[in-house]
C-alpha cells in the first residue's frame, strides 16, 4: 500500500498593486509589499506585470522606450538584495532593453542569496485597443522554461500567455510545480456593463484549467485600479482578483477586485503528486498523434 507523500508546504505571495506615473514610486512600493508578503511567511513573492510603470501600451508613443532597462540591470540589482535580505524567491515583470531598437517583456526571477537566476520573455504578444504590445516588445526567444530555485520548480509565463494551453503544458513538462503568470488584464469601462464578468469569467477558467490540465498549481497576480489613455479619453480599469488555483482548478485564494492587496496562501506542492495519480492526464496523453499541432490551422483543404 503506498504512503502519502510529506507535505511540502509554500507560503506564496500575491502583490496586487495600482501603479503611479513614477517608476521610482512604484519600485520602492514593491519592495514595500514585498517585505509585507515577507514579514506574513511568504517564501515566493509574485509581482504584477510591469510594475515599475503604469501600462503604457495603452498607447503607441516611442517616448516610452525610455523606460526599459537591462535585463539584469538596475531593478533586478535592487529587487534582488531584497530577496537576499529576506530570503525569499522573486518573480518580478520588467521591460526588457536588449539593444538598440530590440525590446521583450520580461519576467526575471530572483532566488533569495543565490539572486539572479535567470529570464523569460513573453512569447505571445497581443495587438488589439490599448493593448498595443507589438509596438514595443518583439516575442520571446529563449522558449518556454522552468526555473529551479530555492522553494520550489518555477514555471514563469506572462499574461497574454496565459490563453494558451501549448504554453502551460511545455512549461510543466519542463517540471514546474507552479505556473506563474504576472498579469496586466482589466475591462474597457465602456464595454464592462456588457462584457465585463464574462471576461473575467473567462480569462480566470483559463487557467484554471491549465492547472487541472497539467496537475500543478497556477498563480496569477494581476495590477489593479483605473489607468487613463494617455493618447485618448478612454482607458482600462485592471480588475484585480489575483489568485491561486490548485491542481484541481479550486481557486485557494482570490483577491478583491477594487484594492490593492498582499496575500499570503499556503500550498502545498506535494498535492501534484496526489491529484496527477488520480487524474494521470500525462500518462494518458497520446504524444504519437499530436503532431499536427504545430500547423496555424487543419482545415477541410488539409484533409
Amino acid at each position: 500500500m503506498s504512503r502519502a507523500p510529506r507535505p511540502r508546504p509554500l507560503e506564496v505571495g500575491l502583490v496586487q498593486m495600482a501603479m503611479s506615473e513614477s517608476p521610482d514610486e512604484n519600485l520602492a512600493r514593491a519592495e514595500g509589499f514585498v517585505r509585507d508578503a515577507a514579514g506574513q511567511g511568504a517564501r515566493l513573492v509574485v509581482l504584477p506585470e510591469l510594475f515599475r510603470s503604469r501600462y503604457f501600451c495603452q498607447s503607441e508613443d516611442a517616448r516610452n522606450f525610455d523606460l526599459a532597462e537591462p535585463v539584469p540591470g538596475p531593478s533586478t540589482e535592487r529587487l534582488g538584495a531584497v530577496a537576499a535580505e529576506l530570503g525569499v524567491t522573486l518573480v518580478a515583470s520588467l521591460f526588457e532593453r536588449r539593444a538598440p531598437g530590440l525590446y521583450h517583456n520580461t519576467a526575471a526571477v530572483l532566488d533569495g542569496e543565490r539572486g539572479y537566476v535567470g529570464k523569460y520573455r513573453k512569447m505571445h504578444i497581443p495587438d488589439d485597443p490599448r493593448y498595443y504590445e507589438k509596438f514595443y516588445f518583439t516575442p520571446g526567444d529563449l522558449g518556454f522554461r522552468t526555473f529551479h530555485t530555492a522553494p520550489a520548480e518555477l514555471g514563469v509565463l506572462v499574461c497574454w500567455d496565459q490563453w494558451y494551453p501549448e504554453a502551460a503544458r511545455l512549461t510543466a513538462l519542463r517540471g514546474a510545480e507552479l505556473l506563474i503568470y504576472p498579469t496586466a488584464i482589466g475591462w474597457h469601462p465602456e464595454e464592462k456593463a456588457q462584457y465585463g464578468e464574462r471576461q473575467h469569467e473567462a480569462w480566470e477558467t483559463m487557467q484554471r484549467s491549465h492547472a487541472i490540465a497539467n496537475g500543478c498549481f497556477v498563480v496569477a497576480v494581476n495590477r489593479v485600479g483605473f489607468e487613463p489613455d494617455p493618447a485618448g479619453d478612454g482607458g482600462i480599469e485592471f480588475w484585480g482578483r489575483s489568485f491561486i488555483a490548485a491542481p484541481d482548478g479550486r481557486v485557494l485564494v482570490r483577491a478583491p477586485g477594487d484594492a490593492e492587496a498582499v496575500i499570503v496562501e499556503r500550498v502545498d506542492l506535494n498535492d501534484m503528486e496526489s491529484f496527477r495519480v488520480g487524474w494521470p492526464f500525462l500518462r494518458d496523453r497520446r504524444i504519437d498523434a499530436y503532431s499536427e499541432i504545430s500547423e496555424r490551422f487543419i482545415g477541410p483543404e488539409n484533409g
